[in-house]
């Protein structure tokens, strides 16, 4: 069976391509990716602020006890508590950008394309204007915003 190999969340995950019998993706961590997410967050100041303190002892256990993680269960616990920590490290723009920006894109994009313009489909999916859209959203005084 040959897989499609992606790192996502520091971690080596396979996804079976379609057609397997398993249909599972599987999340392989290993003791020096865990070590990696755990100086970064404490670095960026999440570490301490995310996780509760079973979550923290949860990741230093595991990174002293074992090389790779077997157990499905363990697996997941530690698939919840990075994803916990990578939303906490992702930049407040990037953050903006998907909850703000891209609605304001798609929003002018229809309004512009209404009006007659051909170009304007392609604003929904340009990232520079949606990050442009977001950086003024977020330097517009609170008391003009909508």
């Amino acid at each position: 069976m040959k897989a499609n190999r992606d790192v996502i969340h520091g971690a080596l995950v396979t996804i079976p391509r379609k057609g397997s019998m398993s249909g599972q993706t599987r999340v392989v961590f290993r003791r020096g990716e865990l070590a990696n997410m755990r100086a970064k967050a404490i670095r960026r100041g999440v570490w301490f602020r995310v996780l509760s303190r079973a979550e923290r002892a949860c990741m230093e256990l595991t990174m002293r006890v074992v090389d790779t993680v077997r157990s499905h269960l363990l697996a997941r616990v530690l698939t919840s508590i990075t994803g916990k920590l990578l939303d906490a490290m992702r930049s407040m723009v990037l953050r903006e950008m998907e909850e703000i920006g891209r609605p304001l894109a798609r929003k002018l994009s229809r309004i512009a394309q209404n009006w007659g313009s051909v170009s304007a489909i392609q604003w929904a999916k340009d990232h520079g204007f949606i990050q442009y859209l977001t950086i003024m959203y977020m330097n517009t005084p609170t008391m003009f915003k909508l």
